[in-house]
């Protein structure tokens, strides 16, 4: 019973790992869209991509994209993060999460 057990606190953990992937991603977009409407268009990537990426620890920086941050009009961000396998700095599953956010570009005079 034991190794049922034991196998069942590891599926677990690593859904948990699946989960908090999913917040991170979502929240390095919101952050990297929060910073980029602050700024010039010709700015923003460059603010959007170094605010997404500011909060996650190494890591899980390490394996993690800001693909898109940018827009007229509604500016949106798309960060991409690796699963790892049971802990942060060990092996990545093949398998990659994605944030998305967005939001109306502010005026600039």
């Amino acid at each position: 019973m034991t190794p049922v057990i034991i196998l069942t606190l590891v599926l677990m953990w690593q859904a948990v790992l699946v989960g908090y992937a999913f917040t991170l991603a979502g929240n390095a977009a919101d952050e990297g869209v929060r910073a980029g409407t602050a700024v010039p268009r010709g700015e923003r990537f460059g603010v959007c991509q170094r605010a997404a990426l500011e909060d996650l620890s190494g890591s899980w920086r390490e394996g993690a994209t800001v693909d898109n941050c940018g827009g007229t009009g509604m500016v949106t961000a798309d960060v991409s993060l690796r699963v790892p396998v049971l802990f942060p700095g060990s092996i990545d599953f093949p398998v990659t999460v994605h944030g998305h956010a967005g939001t109306v570009e502010e005026v600039k005079n």
